[in-house]
């Protein structure tokens, strides 16, 4: 049976996870609302943190979610070890991201369709507003990317409170009232970033990250972003993809670059070194959150403050004053 990936998702033979689940126990199977803890809750599990995060607001106190990965875990190179794949498979419902993101866990959301239900939030966004990278350069899939944009991170509360209704009908209204006032939250973020990012001077709108994580941000507020490496942290960075990046800051009079929080920082330095070669001196304009969030119980922890921050920062780094 082929798993109603959300679109574009392919399962990569090269991709392929540590534990099978043919040895999960077969008495494993759908969960249900009637098959709820004691206390009452669903028992959900996400992949990301940004996931995570959107379960825990819209299941509110019907919902018990776990993320898979945490602080600093990279989702394109994430697999799962044999005590993630019976959480996933003990749970009620599974949410994930979607569009090929979590690359190596294809094969285990696909068997786990069989026992539980499995959501991908990227599943609500229209298809013609994902970004399709130029060349096939994420196995023919969209760029995954998309919750940095709000506008499209919105549809992903309406999926996910679909899921949950779907299997929790008794909450359903619940579901869907707090999925409408996150989406309140979402516009005032958006409001928010095109206030910030108006402040760039208009020559100064590059970002330049590790890896090709900020398009979906790129598109919706005038920046043209450059990425290192490419949409996926799996591909590694060329020495003449460093040396035409360090033009291209010379010729903007780029102020900073950034690292980010998932990927090496050595990613990024080596332009910042060849900028210098060059004559000018670029800074690392600070540490972005990007396919991970920050630490459980910060303000960077969860999506809203994730964003907030990147946000102030790369304003900052790229007018060249302090982030606040």
């Amino acid at each position: 049976m082929n798993l109603k990936l959300a679109r574009g998702t392919r399962i990569s033979s090269r991709m392929r996870p540590i534990v099978a689940l043919g040895a999960i126990p077969a008495m494993m199977h759908w969960g249900t609302a009637a098959a709820l803890a004691q206390d009452g809750q669903l028992q959900g599990i996400a992949t990301t943190g940004q996931v995570g995060d959107l379960i825990r607001i819209i299941g509110a106190d019907y919902v018990d979610i776990r993320a898979l990965m945490g602080p600093g875990v990279d989702p394109h190179l994430f697999r799962a070890s044999e005590q993630d794949v019976i959480d996933l498979i003990d749970s009620d419902i599974i949410f994930y991201s979607g569009l090929f993101l979590e690359g190596n866990l294809g094969e285990v959301l696909e068997q786990a369709e069989n026992r539980i239900p499995v959501t991908a939030v990227s599943a609500g966004v229209p298809e013609d507003q994902l970004i399709q990278p130029e060349d096939d350069a994420f196995y023919g899939n969209p760029d995954p990317h998309f919750w940095f944009d709000p506008t499209l991170w919105s549809f992903a509360a309406d999926e996910a409170a679909r899921a949950l209704s779907e299997i929790d009908g008794d909450h359903a209204d619940a579901y869907v009232a707090n999925a409408e006032s996150y989406k309140a939250q979402l516009i005032e973020l958006d409001e928010y970033a095109m206030a910030q990012f108006s402040r760039i001077p208009e020559q100064s709108r590059v970002l330049v990250t590790a890896h090709d994580a900020f398009g979906y941000l790129g598109r919706r507020y005038g920046l043209d972003v450059v990425g290192l490496q490419g949409i996926s942290t799996a591909t590694e960075a060329g020495v003449r993809d460093v040396q035409s990046i360090a033009d291209l800051l010379v010729a903007n009079e780029v102020r900073a670059i950034f690292v980010e929080t998932s990927v090496p920082e050595r990613t990024i330095e080596s332009v910042q070194v060849a900028a210098s070669d060059r004559g000018w001196e670029v800074a690392i304009g600070g540490s972005l959150y990007s396919d991970a969030m920050g630490d459980e119980g910060t303000d960077e922890g969860t999506y809203l403050g994730m964003m907030r921050y990147d946000i102030d920062t790369i304003v900052a780094g790229l007018i060249g004053e302090e982030a606040e």
